[in-house]
This record gives structure tokens, C-alpha cells and sequence, in this order.
């Protein structure tokens, strides 16, 4: 799969069209945007551009089907995600090279991702039976007490470009398990693997109106229209903070629902009595998965005075080793970053760190050629005014900090606007349990660097969002509860 040829039919065997009310269909306008091979800097192929015009037919769309859709019996909802799991999984190799021409990610990391989106499928198409409600008598005695839940309606799906199908896939699965209807806009820079996706929902029996997908070089105009629309109920985002809150001022117009999965600044604490080796492998998958461009990854990494030094020459060692490349060669474990802009801000915390004092164990500079490509890079003895303590890096930066007692670990996690995910090594369990339950974030893992979970509710805390995906969680976004009051006779008829 890795050869020019097969590349090429992979994105030729993509519709590149909008796909609103179960049709493929051009732009209003009939432009087209390009997508860039971040590992090249050419174009890939050219999309379909939505307008206004294109976003409200999806709306038009969505809103047409809401009512049918709600009463689609859950069982069948179910089997459509089921069928779309395992389309999903057959089709894993074609799509892992689809995401790496337009992304960039190594294709085990891109086989990782699809083998994670579709997950959620297969747990939503089994929650989509679960949906319950209540009944209770009223404490008085007098009445019944009745809740059901309901879908919440037509819902705006935003997602980003560093993991373009699984952030679709854990909106898209729990919407369709409770009834929901959607119109889906990917980010401009990745919408390959959705419309990939929306296609094989089709294939999978998905009604027509029910995903309808438009990309747009232009987000704001594309989503305004639909979010001042009075039909749409509810407002998904996965994205940075700052586009999250204006968001969130445009859907205060009309009350939508709203879940943000926003940015993230996470600490990772090895403590002095911590398995060093397990602390690298751990802060190699926190680190470098996705190349570092991960709301998950780590920002930086608060390590016990006694053992800084160790564990960053360490960690400079195994991440110095890593091959750098195109996604699609064999081998490659880092690929470049999303575009020339990204890099930028990456290569200016760097340059700020370094001249504020930063000592770089390796890398610390971008790389020359095509792409753009960022080398692995360790920093010890950074000082707390280094911007990249405070600021997301999104590339494959790792800066060390030292910290001398458990209370300065912990302040020193929480010193940040954001609260998404903490990463903590100890051996101890007391300390485990102490340190755990005093940090500001929405998740934590201990002693591993992972914690993505299609099983488990994923979000954040303070500027990080709220809401939550995955898990049993994730599915009640997406329901409204109705509750009934119900009145008997004077005597009860038993």
C-alpha cells in the first residue's frame, strides 16, 4: 500500500463531494479546496467547497429526517453501527493510507486510530438498546413519577484535523444510537476520512438526511448559518479553546446543548519512586503519539529533582532513535506536522525555552527538504517562564521540569488553565490516590501513558471543556429527559 500507485487509487477510490440528504453533490458554487500531503506540501486532490447555502441544505436535510429517525426502532439503529464497524475494520489498510497522505501520521499510528474510531461504533451499537427511563411513586404516595429519554434533535458536529475519523466516530456513534440526525463539518485540512466514512455508513443502511457532510475552506461561514438556525438543538466541538468560546457565544442564541472538547496542557508527574524505564515507555506513547499533536499529549513533564536528569536522558535517547519520514515508508514512527504554521509555533516555544535558558538533550530544530517535518526534541532544565509550560505545544516537543516534594508536583500539575488529562508514575499506592485525587483534570492515567478509551468518558475540566465522549456517558449528550406526572384515582386499581 505504501507505493505511488496504490496511494493514488486510494484517494481516487474517495467521493470528494458533499454528501447532504443521501446525496454526493458539488458545491453551490461549484468551487473546490485543496488537500495538501503535509509530508510533500502538494496537493493531494481537490474537495468540494461549501457555501451558506450548501450548509443550510444539510440542516434542510437533517431536520426532514429528525422525526423518522427518532422512531427508528434501537435495535436497527444498532445494527447499522455494527455493520459500520466491521466495514470499517475490513477496510483498515486503505483507510490507515488515506489518513496518512492527509494528515501525516505514521500508518501504525493511523491503523491505531482506525482500529479506536471504530470502537466506538461497536460500543454505541450496543448502548443504542440501552436507553432506559424510570418510574417511581411520588413520596406523598399520590402520583407516579415517569422519566424517558429522548433524542435532543439535529446536531452540528465540528472536528479537527489531527484525528480525523475518531473524533467523528465517537460524536457520530452515540447520536445515532439515541436518534439523533447530524450535519458533520470536518476540518478543511483532513476531510478524506470522512467522507470515506460517511460512505460507509450509507453502504451500512444509514438513512438518507441522517449524516450529512459538508467541508468548507471557510468554518465560520459554513457553521453560522446552521448554528442561528432555530431547528438545530445541539452543538458538538473539538477544537482549541478560543474557537470553542466563540462558538459558545454563537449557540447561546438559541440555548443549544452544548459539548466542547477543547485544549490541553498536560502534566505528566514521575515521582521519585517510580519505575524510571516504564516512566520512558510511557511518556514515548503521552509524547509522540500523533507526532505530539494530541489534546492528550504531554506538555510537560514535572519529574522528582533526584531522578530528572536520569529520566531525561533517557527519554532524549529513545526519542533520538525514532526514524523520521513519510507516513506511508515502512519504519517511519514520526511524520511531519499538519502544515508550515504549525511548525512555526512549535519551532518559536522551542527557540523561546532555549533562550531562556532550556538545555536541548536532542533536536530543537526543524528539518530541511519537503514537509514539515519537526525533529523529536527533549529540553532539560527548563525554567517556569518558558511559554511552553503555559502554552499547548502540538508537536513533538518534550520539555523537563524538576520538582522537589509532592506538594510542588501537584502545584505545579494544576498551574494552568486547563484541566483535560494528567499522567502519574508512582509505585505508591497511598500517594497514587493522594496525588490523583488533588489534580484539576478530567482524566488521569496511572503508570501509562494512554487513556483513550471508547468504553471510558472522555473530557476535560476548566478551559479544557465539558461534556463527555465514550463511556455510557457519552450517549446522554445526546438525550434530552422528559419526565411525566402522572396522576391516579383516589384509590389505587390494585
Amino acid at each position: 500500500m505504501g507505493t505511488q500507485t496504490s496511494e493514488q487509487s486510494v484517494i481516487e477510490g474517495v467521493k470528494k463531494q458533499l454528501y447532504i440528504g443521501g446525496e454526493w453533490r458539488d458545491a453551490a458554487e461549484g468551487g473546490t479546496l485543496g488537500v495538501e500531503d503535509p509530508s510533500t506540501g502538494e496537493d493531494l486532490c481537490q474537495v468540494a467547497d461549501a457555501q451558506p447555502e450548501d450548509a443550510l441544505a444539510a440542516l434542510d436535510a437533517a431536520a426532514e429526517a429528525q422525526k423518522d429517525w427518532a422512531r427508528h426502532p434501537p435495535r436497527e439503529r444498532g445494527e447499522i453501527l455494527r455493520r459500520a464497524f466491521e466495514k470499517i475494520m475490513q477496510r483498515m489498510d486503505e483507510l490507515a493510507v488515506l489518513m496518512t497522505l492527509e494528515m501525516g501520521k505514521p500508518i501504525a499510528d493511523s491503523k491505531a486510530e482506525i482500529t479506536y474510531a471504530a470502537e466506538f461504533f461497536r460500543w454505541y451499537s450496543e448502548q443504542a438498546v440501552r436507553i432506559g427511563g424510570s418510574y417511581s411513586i411520588s413520596p406523598d404516595g399520590a402520583q407516579r413519577i415517569i422519566t424517558m429519554k429522548q433524542p435532543v434533535g439535529p446536531c452540528l458536529m465540528i472536528t479537527p484535523w489531527n484525528f480525523p475519523m475518531a473524533m467523528g466516530t465517537r460524536k457520530i456513534g452515540p447520536a445515532i444510537a439515541a436518534g439523533c440526525t447530524m450535519v458533520m463539518k470536518p476540518a478543511k485540512q483532513t476531510p478524506l476520512s470522512m467522507l470515506a466514512l460517511a460512505e460507509i455508513l450509507e453502504e451500512s443502511g444509514l438513512p438518507a438526511g441522517v449524516l450529512n457532510v459538508v467541508v468548507g475552506s471557510s468554518s465560520s461561514d459554513v457553521v453560522a448559518p446552521i448554528i442561528s438556525d432555530p431547528r438545530l438543538r445541539k452543538l458538538t466541538f473539538t477544537g482549541s479553546t478560543p474557537v470553542g468560546r466563540g462558538l459558545m457565544e454563537q449557540a447561546s442564541e438559541n440555548l443549544l446543548r452544548v459539548s466542547m472538547e477543547l485544549g490541553g496542557n498536560a502534566p505528566f508527574l514521575i515521582f521519585d519512586d517510580a519505575d524510571v524505564d516504564a516512566a520512558i515507555n510511557g511518556a514515548q506513547v503521552a509524547k509522540m503519539r500523533n507526532v505530539g499533536e494530541a489534546c492528550t499529549a504531554a506538555n510537560r513533564f514535572h519529574v522528582a529533582s533526584s531522578v530528572a536528569d536520569q529520566f531525561a536522558e533517557k527519554l532524549a535517547e529513545k526519542l533520538g532513535s525514532m526514524k523520521i519520514g513519510r507516513g506511508t515508508e515502512e519504519g517511519t514512527q514520526v511524520g511531519p506536522l499538519i502544515d508550515e504554521d504549525q511548525r512555526g509555533k512549535v519551532q518559536e516555544l522551542v527557540e523561546d525555552a532555549v533562550g531562556k535558558g532550556a538545555k536541548a538533550l536532542v533536536g530543537a530544530q526543524k528539518m530541511d527538504g519537503q514537509g514539515y517535518f519537526y525533529q523529536p526534541t527533549v529540553l532539560n532544565d527548563v525554567p517556569k517562564e518558558a511559554d511552553l509550560r503555559y502554552e499547548e505545544i502540538f508537536g513533538p516537543v518534550a520539555p523537563v521540569f524538576s520538582f522537589d516534594s509532592e506538594e510542588e508536583a501537584i502545584a505545579a500539575a494544576n498551574d494552568t488553565e486547563y484541566g483535560l488529562v494528567a499522567y502519574v508514575y508512582t509505585r505508591d499506592f497511598d500517594r497514587a490516590i493522594r496525588v490523583i485525587e488533588r489534580l484539576q483534570t478530567g482524566m488521569v492515567g496511572l503508570n501509562q501513558g494512554m487513556v483513550s478509551n471508547a468504553a471510558a468518558p472522555f473530557g476535560g475540566i476548566k478551559q479544557s471543556g465539558f461534556g463527555r465522549e465514550g463511556g455510557t456517558e457519552g450517549i446522554e449528550e445526546y438525550l434530552e429527559t422528559k419526565y411525566v406526572a402522572a396522576n391516579l384515582p383516589a384509590e389505587a386499581p390494585f
